[in-house]
This record gives C-alpha cells, structure tokens and sequence, in this order.
C-alpha cells in the first residue's frame, strides 16, 4: 500500500506542478497586484509546499516503518487538503473577485488533480490506521 500511496500522490504532483505553470505563465503573480487573481500568492505556494513536507514525511515513513511519520504526513494532508478544497472553490466561481489566470485550468486537469488528492489522503489515512491496530 505505501507504493501506491506514492505513486497516487506522484501523480497528484505532476498535474499540480501543471496547474501552478499555467497559473504563472497566464501571469498569476503579475495578477496579485491589481487583485484580479482569486489566488492569493500564501495559498499558492503554501499549498504545495505543505504537500512535498507531507511527501517528505512519507518517504521516511518508507524507508522506516515508524507509524510517527505515516501520522506526521497525514497531518499535513489535512492542511493541503483544506487549502485544496479552498483554491477549488474559488476556482469554481463566485464572489466579487474578478476572473484570473486560473480561469484558464482546463476542468480536467483540476479534476485529476483533485482525485489524485483525495485518493492520497484516503490511502494514507487507510495506512496510517491499519500500522496502529
């Protein structure tokens, strides 16, 4: 189950590392300026920054089997999860905020990067509860 856990959360990744160049290159940054961009640049850049900690967290919890980091990355999975959840409601639209560089994401792209999110924080959840048995 770790495996797949990585490679999910590899996956969720890639397609986030995607989302994040199409932001800066649609002038996401250029964008906090004048507030056009519902993104403010903490929830960017926290978002993925919490997910390669919560990463980090994983790989050791691989490389030793101490349930403490499996714990540890799942925590930080709660965090990246609520700023996700966050980012993705005001990717859906709303507010008085107007429309940014993120009004560019195609709906598939954020649609797999947000199952890939899921599926990782339910598998290293799974995990996590099954080493405390």
């Amino acid at each position: 189950m770790p495996l797949v856990v990585l490679i999910v959360w590899l996956i969720a990744a890639s397609v986030g590392v995607y989302l994040l160049y199409l932001w800066l290159r649609g002038g996401g940054l250029r964008q906090q300026a004048t507030k056009v961009t519902r993104f403010p640049k903490m929830l960017i850049f926290s978002h993925p920054l919490l997910a390669v900690t919560g990463l980090g967290l994983w790989a050791a919890f691989m490389v030793t089997r101490v349930s403490a980091y499996a714990w540890g990355s799942f925590g930080a999975l709660c965090l990246v999860a609520l700023l996700g959840f966050v980012m993705f409601t005001r990717w859906l639209g709303g507010g008085r905020h107007a429309r940014g560089a993120e009004h560019r994401f195609p709906v598939v792209a954020v649609g797999l990067h947000g199952l890939a999110g899921v599926s990782t924080f339910v598998l290293v959840l799974l995990t996590a509860t099954e080493l405390t048995r």
